[in-house]
């Protein structure tokens, strides 16, 4: 799509980007509506990421979105896990020692029910399991929330984007009442290029922080620039503000990983519309304040 600003075209602009662009097009952020708050891996901080116990204590605090990541077995199962390696966050090297590097690529999905990633995490989690996708959108679905959906290293799961869809259209994940509760990101391009050309009704976002040269190329495909908060700043932010995505709205930015209280104001100051963050808790009451 195309930028409602020409003045916004090299990354050398942003120390003035808000200051260039027309004042109808920058978010004021003193419009009175505090960012989305988004639980990262669920609540991460407080149960085993990208379980559903993490779901569910993510509820409990009051986020109404979640996010977490998409891997994929050997055997073709979308999984939700983090790393691309299974030795991190479950007892893989116990139950299978002779498997190194415990690449998710390389175990089934019967496999990988078998393993324990809970303990890692504190006792109290022990026998947690590595959900499916399926079972994930159901316990977010179960719990009335929104989901924002990593496809992780995409590169070694060719096809996964497709087949990413096709599950979330087979549990009703693509239909109206869903749609707008569920946005795709990766930090590959050519994924969410992928995803638009497949479902243009699906929002997506990219993770990254491209050159405001370069946003137009995002914004024909993508519908957020999704940041990590290290890199963001108020100019940028009114920067990326300034373009129209695929669906005919502003580009959106969600900053990550954010999860102290003056880090949330920080970046709240800063007009992002959302934060993502390990600790829902802290960031909602530091908005609050």
């Amino acid at each position: 799509m195309h930028a409602r600003a020409a003045t916004a075209t090299t990354t050398a602009l942003l120390g003035t980007a808000a200051l260039l662009l027309p004042a109808t097009d920058v978010r004021a952020v003193e419009d009175g509506t505090p960012p989305t708050i988004i639980a990262h891996r669920g609540a991460s901080a407080y149960a085993p990421e990208n379980t559903l116990t993490a779901v569910d204590k993510a509820a409990r605090l009051g986020a109404v979105w979640v996010e977490n990541d998409v891997q994929r077995t050997r055997d073709g199962k979308l999984v939700v896990l983090h790393d691309d390696s299974l030795q991190r966050t479950t007892d893989v090297e116990q139950v299978f020692p002779g498997r190194a590097p415990w690449k998710v690529k390389d175990f089934t999905a019967a496999e990988i029910a078998r393993l324990d990633a809970g303990s890692w995490f504190g006792a109290a989690y022990a026998g947690a399991r590595v959900p499916t996708l399926k079972q994930y959108v159901h316990r977010v679905d179960l719990h009335h929330q929104k989901l924002l959906l990593e496809l992780k290293n995409p590169e070694l799961y060719p096809g996964i984007e497709q087949e990413t869809l096709k599950l979330l259209s087979n549990e009703g994940w693509l239909d109206r009442k869903h749609r707008s509760r569920l946005v795709v990101q990766s930090f590959s391009a050519a994924t969410l290029r992928t995803v638009h050309d497949l479902k243009p009704g699906v929002k997506t976002g990219f993770l990254g922080t491209p050159s405001v040269s370069d946003l137009h190329t995002y914004a024909a495909f993508a519908d957020q620039i999704n940041p990590s908060y290290a890199g963001v700043s108020r100019a940028y932010v009114s920067a990326v503000h300034a373009f129209t995505g695929p669906h005919g709205r502003p580009l959106e930015v969600s900053a990550w990983t954010v999860n102290t209280a003056d880090a949330a104001r920080l970046v709240a100051g800063h007009g992002v519309d959302g934060i993502i963050t390990n600790k829902p808790d802290v960031v909602r009451d530091a908005l609050r304040e």
